[in-house]
Order: C-alpha cells, then sequence, then structure tokens
C-alpha cells in the first residue's frame, strides 16, 4: 500500500514538473505590438506582478493587456519611464500562466520608444 501511494505521489509530482516546465519554456507565438502605454502597475496582494496595458486604436477601444517577468528588471525600468508615450512591445505568448506570474499570457521580453503614426511629422 505504502508503495503504491509512493508511485502515485512521485507520478504526480512528476506531472507537475513538467507542466510547470512547459509553460515556463514553450512558447506559443511571439511578435511585436505597438500602441500607447496608458497602464503599468505592480499589483496584488501575497504577490506582486507587473501588469500594463497599450492602446492600439485611436479611441482606445484597442487593448493590448501584457505581463512583465520580475526577472525583466531592464524591461521594468523602461516601462515606468515610458508611461505615457508610444512604446514597441516584444511579446511571447504562454500557453498559461501562474498567478505569481502575471494576469496574462502575454510576457513582455523588449520594450523601446516608437515613433506614433498617428502624429504626421511633414
Amino acid at each position: 500500500m505504502r508503495k503504491i501511494l509512493g508511485v502515485i505521489l512521485a507520478t504526480i509530482l512528476l506531472l507537475a514538473v513538467i507542466w510547470y516546465a512547459f509553460l515556463y519554456f514553450a512558447t506559443y507565438s511571439d511578435g511585436y505590438r505597438s500602441g500607447e502605454l496608458i497602464k503599468f502597475s505592480s499589483k496584488g496582494y501575497l504577490v506582486k506582478t507587473w501588469e500594463g496595458e497599450i492602446s492600439q486604436g485611436i479611441s482606445g477601444a484597442q487593448i493590448f493587456s501584457f505581463s512583465v517577468l520580475d526577472e525583466e528588471e531592464e524591461v521594468i525600468k523602461k516601462l515606468q519611464e515610458y508611461q505615457g508615450q508610444y512604446v514597441k512591445l516584444k511579446y511571447e505568448e504562454r500557453f498559461g500562466t501562474f498567478f505569481f506570474w502575471g494576469d496574462t499570457k502575454y510576457f513582455i521580453t523588449e520594450a523601446s520608444l516608437e515613433q506614433s503614426p498617428h502624429f504626421n511629422r511633414n
């Protein structure tokens, strides 16, 4: 009986480790999004995560929500500076997330300032 219980617990633990590794290393898609950075904040009660939004439309109707992992310190600093400006974000979309990573499946890996297409320089 103990041996069976041990095998079951080891199997459950192994499956949990495989699932965590899959979510951490496997990406569903990656790409770039541009828009006006309208929100970037650290939120949460027990575990603080970095969450943000960019507006991708003139009316603000098209919002892209994203998360940033704590290990991306340079990206966090840049996004804090770029608040209210037009930015270009490189992201990775994962199959899922954990509460201690963030609220979304979109994780930002790079951030840079971009010229807004709404302002013509002529």
